[in-house]
């Protein structure tokens, strides 16, 4: 039985796939190595968002209450 022999555009389309799965690997380790760290500007940021939103919701609560709740949307949207 005689193996198909490979035509030259299917050997590139193996070397483009080849290297699009490496260059995909190395973004993945760069983006996990590079993770930026949550500022407390970041935090004050995203505070000063929920509490514009809650008191045009008419919804009560806390300074405090709206820094954590900060912290933790953006925690959760870092990972």
């Amino acid at each position: 039985m005689a193996t198909k022999k490979a035509t030259p555009a299917a050997e590139k389309t193996t070397v483009k796939r080849t290297a699009v799965k490496a260059a995909v690997k190395s973004t993945k380790t760069t983006k996990t190595a590079t993770k930026k760290a949550v500022t407390e500007a970041d935090i004050r940021a995203k505070a000063e968002e929920i509490y514009n939103a809650r008191v045009a919701a008419g919804v009560e609560g806390t300074p405090e209450g709206v820094w954590l709740a900060a912290e933790k949307a953006l925690k959760a949207g870092k990972k």
